[in-house]
């Protein structure tokens, strides 16, 4: 019986068990971003993520992330935003690298200009020497 006994006190591997039970793990050590310090993600810059679904096709933005630097941001957007192998490209931008125009001074921004109809197809009429149009 003394051969089972030794068995029974075996661990994985052959390595002896000591009958104790592992010691668990805190939240804040095996998540570093939960420990009320800015370790974590907070600390990461935050990025932009563009995908574009199939060639020929614009990106287009699809949220937001963070990651420490630009190739794990790229990883990310991939994991985040691709993952029904709908895009085939994926562009990130750092955040604070967008410039924006104000939202409150859009009339002036984007109204069209008086004066400029010629911008516009109607404003010209068809010659009598062109056939094809």
């Amino acid at each position: 019986m003394s051969d089972n006994t030794s068995e029974q006190n075996t661990g994985i591997g052959g390595a002896e068990a000591t009958g104790s039970q592992p010691t668990p793990i805190s939240d804040a050590q095996s998540h570093p971003s939960n420990s009320g310090s800015k370790a974590g993600s907070e600390a990461w810059p935050m990025w932009e993520v563009f995908v574009r679904s199939s060639r020929g096709l614009s990106h287009v933005h699809a949220g937001s992330l963070h990651a420490p630097d630009a190739t794990m941001a790229v990883r990310n957007a991939r994991d985040l935003y691709t993952r029904r192998n709908e895009g085939t490209s994926v562009w990130v931008v750092p955040s604070e690298a967008v410039t924006s125009s104000d939202p409150d001074s859009k009339g002036g921004y984007f109204e069209s200009a008086a004066g400029k109809a010629y911008r516009h197809a109607t404003y010209y009429t068809k010659s009598e020497g062109v056939k094809h149009l």
